[in-house]
């Protein structure tokens, strides 16, 4: 029986098999949650926060400090 001739490799050929090849190298290890925060006691952080203007404005009517004020709010709605 006569050798067949090759046929052949197209593109697409080409392009399968290097993308095999290249799953099974780069295959991703699931990632491990990013480790939790642990914030300091006592050490306050800068957020952006928007809050409706008629109960920001109950806050600083009571001058300087309405951060605090609103901050002590907040904890109390948290229940700490």
């Amino acid at each position: 029986m006569p050798d067949q001739p090759r046929r052949p490799r197209t593109q697409n050929d080409a392009r399968s098999e290097a993308e095999a090849a290249f799953k099974k190298v780069t295959k991703k290890e699931p990632e491990a949650p990013p480790p939790k925060k642990l914030g300091l006691p006592g050490v306050k952080e800068q957020v952006s926060l928007r809050i409706d203007q008629d109960v920001l404005d109950h806050f600083r009517e009571g001058g300087p400090g309405w951060q605090d004020r609103i901050n002590d709010a907040l904890r109390k709605a948290a229940g700490k």
